[in-house]
């Protein structure tokens, strides 16, 4: 389907989670600075010394700690008591920073401003990749790619590898008598994938073969069987079970890919027409 290139760090990421390393103290910032102008629609779930947990703090906190293997296995109940709580030692750490005075240290202000950049600019970005995310455009990347995949064709066969050109020629020579090859796969072939499927290897484009394999196998009918193929893997007899032109997906089964595409595109597009416009200086470099 359509390329997804890795066209910026940024581009990269569609969410909030990336800010693990600093999480910690961001977090309890944005909860206590949260204050009582919060909507009904977010109601209260917990206090902590009189401080209040709301459920758009869960949310966070969710996003946060999402790609950790051990609270993914977590679910109802035991999930968001595992939430709270872990609000819950924020809102308190944080609390104990501020009377520290943790917030009024030159490491720490650098760290929140850069942090606070890096939230802005994944916020909007985000913004930006869902703006585009429209159905006149996923239609358009699908139908450029669908023109772009053409007439190729594909080959399904069966092959059986052994070590040897005599060996080749012994299996050869069984299959000549009548020997069902697929049986003979499973007995001969050294490739274990395949020979436990009697050699099938499915549905593939000559691209996705050693040259000398895809040579042989394009040019051969369906159901004719080649001489001994010699590959860097060894020696193959090859079965040409059925050629046909590669069917193009649905839209719905490549549907998420295309969507990928599109919010990163359009991201990539929104910081490269910025980068256009700045005026970037090297004060490091000569």
């Amino acid at each position: 389907m359509a390329s997804q290139t890795d066209t910026s760090p940024a581009t990269a990421r569609s969410g909030l989670p990336a800010l693990r390393a600093c999480a910690l103290g961001f977090i309890a910032a944005a909860l206590l600075a949260a204050g009582p102008a919060l909507s009904q629609s977010d109601p209260v779930v917990a206090k902590v010394n009189g401080m209040e947990i709301r459920e758009s703090d869960l949310t966070m906190a969710e996003e946060d700690v999402g790609q950790n293997p051990q609270t993914q296995q977590l679910t109802g109940d035991a999930k968001r008591d595992y939430l709270v709580s872990y609000v819950a030692d924020v809102m308190l750490v944080a609390k104990a920073a501020e009377g520290k005075k943790v917030g009024d240290q030159k490491e720490f202000k650098s760290r929140l401003a850069f942090i606070r950049n890096k939230l802005l600019m994944e916020t909007l970005l985000q913004q930006e990749g869902k703006a585009a995310l429209t159905d006149a455009a996923m239609k358009k990347v699908y139908d450029d790619a669908v023109k772009q995949m053409g007439a190729e064709q594909e080959v399904r066969a069966r092959h059986i590898l052994v070590p040897t050109e005599d060996e080749a020629k012994a299996v050869l020579a069984e299959i000549k008598k009548g020997t069902d090859f697929a049986e003979l796969a499973k007995q001969k072939s050294k490739d274990p994938g395949a020979a436990a499927e009697g050699g099938d290897l499915g549905y593939f484009g000559k691209e996705q073969m050693v040259p000398e394999f895809a040579e042989t196998a394009f040019k051969m009918d369906k159901g004719q069987v080649s001489d001994p193929v010699k590959t860097q893997f060894g020696w193959h007899i090859i079965k040409v079970e059925d050629k046909r032109t590669k069917p193009v997906p649905e839209f719905t089964q490549v549907k998420e890919q295309v969507e990928t595409y599109v919010v990163r595109k359009a991201q990539a597009d929104y910081i490269h027409k910025l980068q256009e416009g700045a005026d970037i200086e090297r004060l490091d470099k000569k």
